[in-house]
């Protein structure tokens, strides 16, 4: 210490130091304002969407692991059982209980506005999960391109069938971001590439009863049908084959009876059912990542970084959206030719 130095000095030194180290550190890590919660500490409140899918019990098996692997405590997990009110009440709790960020997954992608911004009044950051909220602020959406899941289907079908012929599709959720972009994006593939396959398109509200009522009918209506497309193995998968096997229609790939089956989820079950010849294809949907850099970026609002677009070290993409950012994580078309990949989450179950 230099002789003469006063303690006032000291210590306003000690600070510049601190603040040019803060300042440095925040212009690597995080360009612009700072972002919500920048409390770095904290638990982060998480809820499940529903119980009654394989792959969101899958994504919920992941939680506990993947948060001690991101370095985060957990609060929770709620359930809010597919609707939105629970879902509401549950996020308060969360809160109530704590929680300093927030990782949901709204079915309801409209509904959900309100109290987003709520939230983000109370300065309590949220990552949404597998689904974009229609209004709302929202840190990070963590989800897969959901219009690629609908393109690639079409694709599937419409070469295995080329270009002629029956399809049922079981939409998902149309209040659902996910639902719509599947929904629009198949339907737009198959008009402008497939204008000779007739697809008669069942809502099914993400539930599988509705989809087996309505192959049920179809089957009865149009017994030449040659093709299905669920939207969600998780939910349709099973109600699919019993029907089919129920009428005797679960015919081998290299049969000329076979109806091809492409789903959206990757969960083991469909992977089982390519290998089978039960289905065709799916577009795995990463369970495990979900889990992960849903905590992943929960944790880095809390710490109050602002996310950066462009490419991300763990193989995805980052783009700006209207009311906050979305992480754009690779969803892979699953054939028989590449099943049995062990880097597939749903091989590691």
């Amino acid at each position: 210490m230099r002789k003469g130095t006063t303690a006032r000095g000291v210590l306003g030194l000690a600070m510049a130091v601190a603040l040019a180290a803060s300042t440095a550190a925040c212009s690597k890590d995080s360009p612009g304002p700072a972002a919500p919660g920048g409390g770095g500490s904290g638990a982060v409140g998480v809820d499940l969407p529903r119980a009654d899918s394989d792959f969101w019990n899958a994504y919920a098996g992941y939680i506990a692991p993947k948060a001690a692997e991101v370095g985060v405590q957990i609060t929770g997990p709620t359930n809010s059982q597919n609707d939105v009110q629970k879902l509401i009440s549950n996020v308060d709790s969360l809160v109530t209980q704590g929680a300093k960020a927030l990782v949901i997954a709204p079915q309801d992608t409209g509904a959900i506005g309100p109290k987003l911004d709520e939230l983000t009044q109370k300065n309590i950051p949220v990552v949404s999960v597998d689904t974009r909220p229609d209004t709302g602020n929202v840190y990070m959406v963590v989800r897969a391109d959901n219009r690629a899941y609908g393109t690639k289907a079409c694709e599937f079908l419409g070469e295995k069938l080329g270009g002629k012929g029956k399809v049922i599709e079981f939409q998902g959720a149309l209040s659902s971001i996910n639902g719509r972009d599947r929904s629009e994006a198949f339907k737009q593939c198959m008009t402008e590439k497939f204008p000779g396959i007739t697809v008669f398109e069942e809502p099914t509200e993400w539930e599988g009863s509705k989809a087996q009522a309505a192959l049920e009918t179809r089957l009865s209506t149009d017994p030449d049908l040659k093709g299905v497309y669920m939207q969600a193995g998780g939910v349709f998968l099973d109600p699919t084959l019993q029907v089919l096997k129920q009428r005797k229609l679960l015919f081998p790939p290299d049969d000329p009876r076979h109806i091809f089956i492409v789903s959206n989820d990757g969960i083991p079950q469909e992977l089982d059912a390519i290998r089978k010849g039960e289905i065709d294809a799916t577009v795995s949907q990463p369970a495990d990542a979900y889990a992960q850099y849903g905590l992943y970026w929960a944790k880095q609002a809390m710490e109050g970084v602002v996310p950066k677009e462009g490419p991300t070290d763990h193989g995805s993409t980052v783009i700006k959206l209207p009311n906050g950012f979305e992480d754009q994580l690779p969803a892979p078309l699953i054939t028989k030719d590449n099943v049995d990949d062990p880097a597939l989450w749903g091989n590691k179950q």
